[in-house]
């Protein structure tokens, strides 16, 4: 790392945390620098899942920042996957994948998704993933919802398909939701068993980036769901009371992708200055604005579950700005390398990719701009 680009030591992957949240995010750094860099062009290009990663994040702590076991702190949670977005953006987001789907398990309040199970999923001795893009997409008044559940003996039968679920494999498992059928707006949210015969994971179509997520096709035939996977039955009271925390996660994301794109553009500072120069979007103004971005998204994570419109409407905001300054960061870093930047080998080559991704997972830029909106609608007279 030249001394350059060390001595732009970031305020937006760095914010008072406790001693024991500074060695887990210590011992994060540790992990991206070394196993996962070893790895990251191998995740993008072949599409390798980093599963050995990911375990030794479980054991760096990682995945237990935003739980009670890690004291509930999800400035912690977001900054470590921030460090490890910095370096990929793809296990930075299977990071979101793990520690949502945790969430799920947690807030269920069902002894049996909690104790041994959630246990090891904290720490990364099992993995798992989530199937809430398209329930969110529905909500929001995009989409259907592809899951349908009926009624049987002790609980529901779950049929459909989800196109896309992240984070998978076939010892993983995900929370998902299903349309109850025959009663309108009654859903439940439960978590699926990729080992299970019923649920079939499917190959998906190549992406333009982020191949080494685990994402796969999910087929539900008869799939049974009872008192031992209910996440929440009805769903809907469940999803406002986590839905500012599922979204201030991903921030983590944006931040880390923005941050090594800058990094990049750093690098060739004393080399290009002299012409960089004349660039927008310098490396020490995107700092500036990524580092107070970051501050804003910190303020935020100390109250997850706040359901106040404002507060919803502030996450919804930090979130898109995420995705704003990944995109600028990015396309700015490759017009400050230049020609190297455009070598498919070049790391600003996989962040270009990795950032029209953060733009476009749920909730995609437009799918938070369109409930910003709906969110600062005049409430009209009764």
């Amino acid at each position: 790392m030249s001394a350059v680009l060390e001595q732009s030591k970031s305020a937006a992957l760095s914010s008072v945390m406790s001693t024991g949240q500074e060695a887990m995010l210590a011992a994060v750094r540790q992990v991206a620098a070394g196993p996962l860099a070893a790895v990251v062009e191998d995740i993008d290009r072949i599409g390798t899942y980093p599963k050995s990663v990911l375990m030794q994040l479980g054991e760096a702590g990682a995945f237990k920042a935003h739980m009670a076991a890690g004291g509930v702190d999800y400035g912690a949670a977001i900054q470590a996957i921030a460090e490890v977005s910095r370096v990929c953006g793809a296990t930075g987001f299977m990071m979101w994948c793990h520690d949502v789907c945790g969430l799920y398990m947690e807030e269920s309040g069902n002894p049996s998704l909690q104790g041994a199970l959630l246990h090891a999923h904290l720490h990364g001795q099992t993995l798992g993933g989530t199937g809430l893009s398209n329930p969110m997409k529905n909500f929001a008044g995009i989409e259907p919802l592809l899951l349908r559940a009926r009624k049987t003996d002790g609980g529901y039968l779950v049929n459909g398909t989800l196109p896309w679920v992240s984070n998978l494999g076939k010892d993983h498992y995900f929370g998902a939701i299903a349309a109850v059928e025959g009663e309108e707006q009654h859903e439940l949210m439960f978590i699926v068993d990729c080992a299970a015969t019923n649920a079939e994971l499917r190959d998906c179509p190549s992406f333009a980036g982020m191949e080494g997520t685990g994402t796969w096709g999910v087929r539900l035939t008869d799939y049974f769901v009872g008192a031992h996977n209910m996440i929440a039955d009805p769903v809907r009271p469940f999803i406002a009371r986590i839905r500012a925390a599922f979204i201030i996660l991903q921030c983590g994301m944006g931040i880390g992708v923005a941050q090594g794109a800058i990094d990049s553009m750093w690098e060739v500072e004393q080399q290009l200055g002299h012409v960089n120069q004349f660039l927008e979007d310098r490396p020490d103004a995107l700092q500036a604005e990524l580092d107070a971005l970051n501050a804003r998204v910190m303020a935020l994570a100390r109250t997850p579950f706040e359901t106040d419109k404002q507060y919803l409407i502030d996450v919804l905001d930090v979130r898109a700005h995420a995705s704003e300054i990944a995109l600028r960061a990015a396309q700015s870093a490759l017009l400050h390398q230049g020609a190297r930047g455009y070598l498919m080998s070049s790391a600003v080559q996989r962040r270009v990719r990795e950032s029209h991704f953060v733009a476009i997972v749920t909730p995609a830029l437009k799918h938070l701009r369109k409930e910003m909106a709906r969110l600062s609608a005049p409430e009209l007279p009764a």
